[in-house]
């Protein structure tokens, strides 16, 4: 038996093999993340006398091209958490620290740990896309998060309260009415300045323009505003350009996000479990996708309580001698973009208060107990996991016997 231990960094990794007894099969040698060095380490590999297993920490996306390339190349592919390998085999005092080191201890902990190696399966081309698409998304928002504080922040020097003007929803393409609205009337003198008939004109003027709906009574609510607040920065031509600035960087990360949640609906609707999800209550076309990105194909969990851990919502127990912990804060030590999409489902389904739905009851039973807030919306998400799984993993199953 030969126990490949691959110590993966950007572009490069440390490659060691080991066999029982601290044999030295290959010394840890350097290769590049080449087609043609990585199919070289293959055919290495495959020289070798005996079963032979590849493993290695999960580093990102760096580790993906040797794990899909060794995988394809017909070998056994273990990705490993790196919290299991770090306190692996420290028996000595020094800390020393090499790529050489971590390669040995990798191919040391294949050895120990041979038969309950999890085996690496690449994921469908559909659930990887998604899975990027979401992450992709998720950066995309916290940058249009910024992009909306610092305009709002800008308006309070040049029209202050201007995004509280209207409360009309975004539009399916992201828009927003008083994003649009400040492009044009980017301070308050651009109303203040003029009277209020001329304003009343040019606002139905710009709500054609834009394909909103006009009101005069709401003309006459924006023209008081905005002659009832002062604009700090002065009304010059750099004052324009800093907002209309800040408008365009806003709306170019909102088409954005709207064309990735659209692109994350299509990949989404062409999984097999979609229909399924769909129906649960809490789960929208926005949820949806992202519950499906960040759990991918429920049969790679053995059991519900496993992907309740992959979520990081599981309480593990903790007894020693007469102290016996019941209950204890979730471990947090799986997915956090898992358990943020399971908050928002829980909070959609809290809002809504469905009395037939099982996961409310359940979240009313806790609330009634007297349990924090946290509490009861983390073990109401444990459990929304559990009838997830139990659904999912039936209809997938269904579909394979039909």
């Amino acid at each position: 038996m030969n126990s490949v231990g691959i110590d993966v960094s950007k572009g490069k990794s440390m490659i060691s093999v080991m066999r029982p007894f601290g044999e030295v099969v290959v010394s840890p040698f350097e290769v590049r993340h080449t087609a043609s060095e990585l199919s070289k380490l293959a055919r290495l590999l495959k020289s070798l006398d005996g079963e032979t297993r590849v493993v290695m920490e999960a580093t990102g996306n760096y580790h993906v091209p040797v794990a899909w390339l060794l995988h394809d190349a017909g070998f056994y592919v273990s990705i490993v958490n790196a919290m299991l390998v770090h306190d692996y085999g420290n028996n000595s005092l020094r800390r020393a620290k090499t790529d050489r080191k971590d390669a040995v201890k990798l191919a040391n902990y294949g050895l120990d740990h041979w038969l309950s190696l999890p085996k690496y399966v690449p994921e469908e081309d559909t659930r990887l896309m998604l899975k990027n698409c979401y992450r992709q998304y998720r950066q995309y928002s916290k940058v249009q998060t910024m992009f909306k504080n610092n305009l709002i922040s800008l308006l309070d020097t040049a029209f202050p309260d201007a995004n509280r003007l209207f409360t009309s929803p975004p539009r399916a393409d992201g828009s927003e009415k008083w994003v649009d609205f400040v492009d044009t009337f980017w301070h308050c003198a651009c109303i203040s300045g003029i009277s209020e008939r001329a304003f009343t004109v040019k606002y139905q003027k710009w709500c054609r323009k834009h394909g909103y709906n006009f009101s005069e009574e709401k003309a006459r609510y924006i023209y008081a505003s905005a002659c009832g607040h002062l604009g700090v920065m002065p009304e010059t031509n750099t004052a324009k350009i800093l907002v209309e600035q800040a408008v365009s960087q806003l709306r170019t990360t909102t088409t954005a996000l709207a064309t990735l949640r659209q692109e994350m609906q299509t990949l989404a609707a062409a999984l097999p479990e979609y229909p399924i999800v769909m129906r649960m209550f809490g789960v929208g076309p926005a949820l949806g996708p992202q519950l499906m990105a960040e759990i991918g194909d429920v049969r790679r969990f053995h059991a519900k309580k496993a992907l309740v851990a992959f979520a990081g919502i599981d309480a593990p127990p903790y007894q020693s001698g007469t102290v016996d912990i019941r209950s204890r804060s979730i471990s947090k030590r799986g997915s956090s973009s898992l358990r943020r999409t399971l908050f928002l489902v829980m909070s959609v389904i809290l809002q809504n208060s469905p009395p037939d739905e099982p996961v409310y009851q359940f979240m009313n039973k806790k609330r009634a107990e007297g349990k924090p807030y946290k509490v009861y919306m983390m073990a109401s998400a444990n459990k929304f996991l559990r009838i997830y799984y139990a659904s999912v993993k039936a209809y997938l199953d269904s579909l394979e016997t039909a």
